[in-house]
């Protein structure tokens, strides 16, 4: 264990610089690198954005983020297109591709903001046209026989209807205690459209800016060309003095020996002088249901406990996260709600087939895997040889989450997509998943919303597979009932509209459409369990109930009060166990980052992580859970060998179950890490 301790101590010191030398409670002694927008800056962003857009012609609607969510501003020119039209460019009509008239051009510019502040760190800056590049089939976009991108199915994060993203109360007197405390949603989850940028100040990310002024809601298709971009170009002007360090930008930093993308434009690309903005119209900032009441807001400083997330306290967290940072040898942060206590507290897991996770056996789990991330070398991290940072999620095998914590810098995308990761894995492990899928009540609403779509665009052939059966014909006729132990990675394999990944003459995995129905806007299994609360969502967000039977009332208003309502905590109709809980409460997601958490050989829960890495997540969760096990000699371990799921061969390929980085860690020359365990 000596290389984690050595590399750990590197790392605390550059979590104490990062969060300027933070005390235990989050207060800080030197607050250089604790920044946030004033009011001031979003007016100036806003400001310089508009002057742009005005100088070409392209009225715009632009959306202002800090870090944490928090929408800061709206501000919607006269002319700007109302509303997008949804297109991967594919002509594919199925899912939301191809959706018209509908969705608010308000929301499509949120998207896009909260976007480049999610994705983006201290160590990172990425943009939307990166996030573009890492989501579509292939890898590169354009490039045949490529796997999938990277974060594959990563656009299907922060979704509105998520149990963990906090909630905006337009009007709300008192404002609830959680108003202004982040992670918060996005309206379309995360956005592929080129023109959301990061925002920065003094090299610390500080929230994001989007730009719509084309009215289309897209994708960048293909990457060996250079595009000017209305949109990004518009949100190059707005970010002019918030900036990102030239040496963090996706362009400086490589996947899989290729270079991401950050923008096609430059600040060369700007007609107009951002500097000498005038003022703008002040009838030009508008209220979006959920997210904004239509004025300015400052922004919230992260790391401190009005932005939600902090370090973690000792003293008033309680014991199970003085273990957590005991065992990862740092002071990690934490989700905070109400009183500024723990979001998660340290829980124990329910019990499967006599077998749960303890609230003594969590927090050692988490900080085992937190003790891993200090150690591994990062991938999408500037400079190189930087430590991981990474957002952990430990779950029971009903998706209750027992815990939760982070390193300082971490990417905000990560807070929802480990819990996304965790739950997957358990709920797919489990040996109700084929009846819980297959349950008359899970798909109701997503044929609902599916006649909605075939009516409002009438070329949308919008249908509803079932997944459990085309697992069955797939793989075999326990599939999903049979006690199979699946990681993200695993299930990510079989969700790709090619099998197996990148060979683009062989037809898609069960848990994917077929490609020629296929697009980032309607992946599958993953899109069909969310699709109903998206549409939902907007619906909610315009005050528009729709009658798509025919009975002469609204179909959107589950309640009867005559309006359509929020889209609730919960993001699936799936119920699982005597607990009623949701399993599966803020979404599936389909790239790699998991291991399911089993004891004495009974599936008890799964852990999620997510930050600097694919292959990193892998590593830090399936190594921090052996670790734990290794140490706690409760029973605490990973799945038989004999029952993972890359004992499956279908199709005459075989699953992968992880992938862990070779020569992965800072202070060591191991190779493989993960080899035999």
């Amino acid at each position: 264990m000596r290389r984690f301790i050595g590399a750990t101590k590197s790392h605390l010191r550059r979590t104490l610089l990062l969060l300027g030398a933070l005390l235990p409670g989050g207060q800080a002694a030197g607050a250089q690198n604790l920044q946030n927008l004033t009011d001031m800056d979003v007016y100036r962003i806003i400001a310089q954005g508009v002057q742009e857009a005005g100088a070409r012609n392209n009225p715009a609607t632009i959306a202002v983020t800090d870090r944490v969510g928090n929408v800061l501003a709206v501000y919607q020119m006269p002319g700007a297109p109302p509303t997008v039209t949804v297109s991967s460019g594919r002509n594919v009509h199925t899912g939301i591709d191809g959706l018209a008239g509908l969705v608010p051009s308000t929301l499509a510019a949120i998207a896009k903001a909260v976007t480049g502040a999610y994705l983006s760190s201290s160590g990172n800056a990425f943009s939307t046209r990166t996030a573009s590049q890492i989501v579509q089939r292939n890898f590169n976009p354009g490039e045949a026989l490529g796997p999938g991108g990277p974060l594959f199915g990563v656009q299907f994060s922060q979704l509105p209807c998520s149990d963990l993203s906090r909630r905006f109360v337009n009007g709300a007197s008192p404002p609830p205690p959680d108003q202004f405390r982040g992670p918060k949603r996005s309206p379309l989850g995360l956005s592929a459209d080129p023109g959301g940028l990061p925002l920065y100040k003094n090299g610390a990310v500080v929230g994001g800016v989007g730009v719509m002024a084309d009215g289309v809601y897209g994708l960048d298709a293909d990457v060996s060309n250079i595009d000017a971009d209305a949109d990004e170009i518009i949100a190059i002007a707005a970010s002019t003095g918030y900036a990102p360090p030239a040496e963090i930008v996706a362009g400086r930093i490589t996947v899989d020996g290729k270079t991401l993308r950050f923008t096609d434009a430059t600040q060369a690309s700007v007609v107009t002088n951002p500097g000498l903005s005038p003022p703008v119209a002040p009838s030009g900032f508008v209220a979006v249901r959920g997210y904004t009441d239509g004025g300015i807001l400052a922004g919230q400083t992260y790391g401190t406990s009005g932005s939600g997330i902090r370090p973690v306290d000792a003293a008033r967290d309680g014991a199970g996260y003085a273990t957590v940072a005991a065992t990862a040898g740092f002071v990690p942060l934490l989700l905070a709600s109400g009183p500024d206590a723990p979001l998660f507290p340290i829980v124990a897991g329910a019990v499967n087939e006599g077998q749960n996770i303890s609230a003594g056996e969590a927090p050692v789990i988490l900080g085992q895997a937190l003790r891993v991330a200090a150690s591994a070398r990062a991938q999408i991290r500037r400079p190189l040889q930087s430590p991981t940072n990474v957002t952990i999620s430990i779950v029971d095998a009903e998706g209750q989450v027992l815990g939760q914590a982070r390193s300082a810098d971490g990417p905000l995308f990560g807070v929802d997509v480990s819990l996304q990761k965790a739950r997957t894995t358990a709920f797919m492990s489990k040996r109700n998943a084929a009846a819980n899928l297959e349950n008359p009540g899970v798909f109701p609403a997503i044929r609902l919303v599916s006649n909605t779509l075939n009516r409002l665009v009438p070329e949308h052939a919008y249908d509803v597979p079932n997944y459990a059966a085309n697992m069955r014909a797939f793989i075999g006729n326990g599939s999903l009932s049979d006690g199979t132990a699946f990681t993200a990675r695993a299930i990510g394999n079989l969700a790709r509209p090619y099998y197996p990944d990148g060979v683009n003459a062989n037809g898609n995995g069960p848990l994917s459409r077929p490609v020629a129905s296929w697009s980032p806007f309607s992946t599958g299994l993953q899109f069909d369990l969310v699709v109903s609360n998206i549409i939902n969502h907007v619906l909610f967000v315009r005050n528009l109930n729709l009658d798509i039977t025919g009975d002469g009332l609204g179909d959107f208003d589950p309640d009867g009060d005559g309006a359509v309502n929020d889209t609730g905590f919960g993001c699936t109709p799936v119920r699982s166990g005597s607990s009623g809980l949701n399993p599966l409460a803020n979404g599936l997601q389909i790239f790699a980052g998991s291991s399911p958490i089993y004891k004495n050989g009974v599936l008890v829960g799964g852990i999620g992580v997510s930050g600097d890495g694919i292959d990193q997540d892998d590593m830090i969760a399936f190594l921090g859970l052996h670790n734990a096990g290794i140490g706690l000699g409760t029973g605490i371990s990973h799945a038989p060998a004999a029952i993972r799921a890359d004992q499956i061969v279908a199709a005459g390929v075989r699953l992968r179950y992880v992938s862990c980085p070779y020569s992965p860690f800072l202070n060591s020359r191991e190779q493989r890490a993960c080899e035999g365990k």
